[in-house]
């Protein structure tokens, strides 16, 4: 008799082929990644502009560090660009480069310096850095507060009716900014 019955036959082996995605797979994959992302980023950018103000520009005034008084007007002529940073920020460094291109073409720019030390420290810094934007300084961070920025860099373009047209926190290129004031002036 033979021991081994049909049910034990050694079955022959299958090779399985390596089985691949199709292309639609894939694009279906890629845009799933890409729209994660997106909404990642999204809410990043919300968490950061959480506390942001919105509607009519907040007051702003105080001294420059070369001793003018600043006051941002209500309804300001031309649109400006309001721009908070920090010596001990990166990324602000990073920024300075456009700001100093933008504030030397167009004097509707104003930035304010949080957190940065006191007025000494921060021309010390400017001069380190050979920048010479118009600069309110904000060591005690009253400004930034009434403005809600508690990240920098963070940039607000203000229309002709005083109303805070763009707001952007993070790196932004000089491009982007003149672009959004160029906007904000239909």
């Amino acid at each position: 008799m033979n021991s081994e019955s049909p049910l034990h036959e050694k079955q022959p082996e299958v090779k399985q082929a390596a089985i691949k995605p199709s292309k639609s797979r894939i694009w279906l994959r890629r845009g799933l990644e890409i729209l994660i992302f997106i909404v990642l980023i999204m809410g990043v950018r919300a968490w950061q502009q959480r506390d942001i103000v919105k509607g009519m520009a907040p007051p702003l005034s105080g001294l420059l560090l070369d001793g003018k008084p600043y006051v941002l007007a209500a309804k300001p002529a031309q649109p400006v660009l309001v721009h908070f940073w920090a010596n001990w920020c990166p990324i602000c460094r990073a920024e300075q480069g456009s700001i100093e291109s933008l504030a030397r073409d167009n004097p509707n720019v104003i930035t304010v310096a949080m957190q940065s030390g006191n007025s000494g420290v921060v021309q010390q810094y400017m001069r380190e850095q050979a920048v010479s934007f118009p600069v309110i300084n904000d060591a005690d961070s009253q400004i930034s507060a009434t403005w809600g920025v508690q990240a920098v860099p963070a940039s607000f373009i203000v229309d002709t009716d005083g109303k805070i047209r763009y707001v952007e926190i993070g790196y932004t290129t000089g491009i982007g900014l003149r672009l959004r004031l160029w906007l904000a002036s239909f």
